[in-house]
């Protein structure tokens, strides 16, 4: 990502789409589930449970995407959202250390994440 940044032509206007981009589908998801809500499509049990499952597949996508940047805002929101699986009875401790590779977070947690972005 920095190589692509620093010394690609416009990877740096790459990378800015790219964030961009899914903020804005995001908007577009919500605006899209409020004209579910609207007209009541929320009838539909397996279209809307289908629906529940893709928003929480891109939240899970975008959130790894959040991480990528390995900045200090990833590094803790990756810490904090991972130690949440933490509070899950008997496998929440194991399904942390799986996320991060290890007892902390660290390099085999990036590329995890980076493996799950795609």
């Amino acid at each position: 990502v920095a190589h692509t940044c620093r010394n690609v032509q416009y990877g740096w206007l790459i990378r800015n789409l790219h964030a961009n981009g899914a903020s804005f589908f995001f908007i577009c998801i919500y605006l899209h589930i409020g004209r579910g809500l609207y007209y009541g499509s929320y009838l539909y049990k397996e279209t809307w449970n289908t629906g529940i499952i893709l928003l929480l597949t891109l939240m899970a996508t975008a959130f790894v995407g959040y991480v990528l940047p390995w900045g200090q805002m990833s590094f803790w929101g990756a810490t904090v959202i991972t130690n949440l699986f933490s509070a899950i009875p008997y496998i929440g401790q194991t399904l942390v250390e799986w996320a991060w590779g290890g007892f902390s977070v660290d390099n085999p947690t990036l590329t995890r994440f980076f493996t799950l972005h795609f």
